[in-house]
């Protein structure tokens, strides 16, 4: 079968193409550019915990060991700390990392990966589709006719996949901006990111009342400064002046040494595609949607796309096309993608001055730097990993199903679990590799030796169940799981998300929930054991 195409090779394009590698998919990743990205300090990114393990799984590398894992969080108003937080050394917390070691990252696991092929300076300019494929023409000194299965645009704001295809991606310009300043200095605090909201020292040039700063390896960090509505050039005159005055602010009134390291202006725009699938055609990242406003980050949206896409589109590579599982990745994602802009579309008016929207957003100050806290930590509805509540794959009708602590469709908790070759691992471990995930929580079976109890009690039944389900499944073990009861069994889906929990063993029901899963219905002519539907 013909591999992926996969058009754009940033953090998005190439997660996709790993993700599908490690699923036995073959991919060619269409890069306009030279197969480099050029450093630029000041363009970097905040990975919340769940992708940053992502990332991990498939670059090989801890990300906290390139970038920095915060070690606390500060909201400071005027001369008042706000609120403070402090990250335990095993908890996770988010790394912020520029952006072209993220690339490079990928780039060396890409060229490691026989299944993934970069063809650098392949500008696309055409697709065509048929029932059978889709063809991609490059112009270039590589110039060529690419056949591929099925096409992903990961190509980002200006997406050509997305032009050819005719989706329009309709939204906001300029929601806020931003002046940033990557620069190297000693700070009053270490690995710690700060939000300072109206600073007391006097604001020089066209700056609103806020700046974030956030460290960056070998005492760099980045400095992003709220710049007022309108379109107020920002010079380097003035941006110095600032950096002076801010850092003068932190340290008591003189001004330490610092090496300027990079300065640019971020624009944030809110933009959502209409169609996230044509046919054959994907569209992941920025090519879909486009967000970052109050501390959210866009490159963790699109690398979620990258996750939640890379398991269907294996599904179908291997086992046919199934229409029901390639819908639900724009049902999903888009339905997620678009809460938060709207969420923080509501947001923006009592947070910025606006007071428009107070019923929504709380009307104090302690609330509003607590919202905007949210945005930047990933949590709350500014931040948290989305939920598939809403997903037309979730199963329905369980007579079994139980609730835990994790709601149906959420990102699951990483606990540890037994393997079937009996080791140790993290459940986040075991995903992104194609295969459903049957947790089943048995307390006492982390202290004894897997040969004594894997053949007992309620195993060799959910063993049974397991092995008849429709799509290729792994049976996990775990002393405990955040409000499930003993002898509770979890579904889980390759990308991390709970599908259900069930009371005991029961075959039918967790037949069911994986038929579901996978798009609905098993083909005819495939025998289901007796007993176990």
């Amino acid at each position: 079968m013909d591999p992926v195409i996969i058009v754009g090779a940033g953090p998005v394009g190439l997660t996709l193409a790993l993700a599908l590698a490690r699923q036995e998919v073959p991919t060619v990743v269409l890069d306009e550019g030279p197969g480099k990205e050029e450093p630029r300090p000041a363009r970097t990114v905040v990975l919340r915990p769940d992708t940053a393990a992502l990332l991990a799984g498939l670059t090989g590398t801890d990300l906290g060991h390139h970038g920095v894992r915060w070690a606390g969080w500060r909201s400071m108003r005027r001369r008042q700390v706000v609120s403070e937080i402090a990250f335990a050394p095993d908890e996770p917390a988010p790394v912020h990392i520029a952006q072209h070691v993220v690339s490079g990252l990928l780039r060396a696991a890409a060229a490691d990966q026989p299944l993934v092929e970069i063809a650098a300076d392949s500008r696309l300019d055409a697709i065509e589709q048929e029932s059978s494929g889709v063809t991609a023409h490059t112009r270039g000194p590589n110039g060529t006719y690419w056949r591929g299965s099925y096409l992903a645009g990961c190509d980002g704001t200006r997406s050509t996949v997305r032009k050819l295809q005719d989706i329009r991606f309709p939204g906001r310009t300029a929601v806020e901006r931003h002046a940033v300043a990557a620069l190297r200095t000693e700070l009053p605090w270490t690995d710690q990111a700060l939000l300072h909201r109206m600073p007391p020292w006097r604001s020089s040039g066209p700056f609103a009342g806020e700046v974030t700063a956030r460290p960056l390896p070998d005492n760099a960090w980045r400095l992003d400064w709220l710049l007022p509505p309108g379109k107020d050039l920002v010079t380097p005159e003035l941006l110095v002046a600032r950096i002076r005055e801010t850092l003068a602010g932190w340290t008591d009134g003189s001004t330490p040494a610092y090496d300027l390291l990079d300065t640019g202006v971020h624009t944030v725009h809110h933009r959502l595609a209409r169609r996230w699938r044509d046919g054959r055609v994907f569209l992941a990242g920025d090519a879909a949607h486009l967000l970052g406003a109050l501390g959210t980050q866009g490159l963790d949206e699109g690398l979620r796309d990258a996750d939640n896409l890379a398991w269907k589109l294996a599904s179908a590579w291997h086992h046919g096309p199934h229409e029901a599982l390639l819908d639900s990745y724009q049902a999903e994602r888009r339905a997620v993608v678009a809460a938060r802009l709207r969420a923080t579309d509501q947001a923006l008016p009592g947070l910025r001055g606006g007071g428009g929207l107070r019923h929504i957003v709380p009307g104090t100050a302690r609330g509003h730097d607590a919202l905007l806290a949210d945005g930047h930590l990933g949590r709350g509805a500014l931040g948290a990993p989305g939920a598939y509540t809403a997903s037309p794959l979730a199963p329905r009708h369980l007579q079994g199903e139980i609730p835990v602590d994790t709601p149906r469709g959420a990102p699951v908790t990483d606990v540890q679990v037994t393997a079937e070759d009996g080791s140790f691992v993290r459940l986040r471990d075991r995903l992104g590799r194609g295969t459903l995930l049957v947790l089943l929580i048995a307390p006492g079976t982390g202290v004894w030796d897997r040969k004594h109890w894997v053949s007992a009690g309620v195993m060799p039944r959910l063993a049974a169940a397991v092995t008849a389900l429709p799509h290729p499944a792994e049976l996990l073990v775990a002393e405990s799981y955040p409000g499930a009861p003993a002898h509770s069994v979890l579904l889980v889906r390759p990308d991390g998300h709970l599908v259900t929990a069930l009371t005991g063993v029961r075959p039918a029901d967790l037949y069911a929930a994986a038929e579901a899963t996978v798009g609905g219905a098993v083909e005819e002519g495939v025998e289901v054991e007796e007993g176990v539907r």
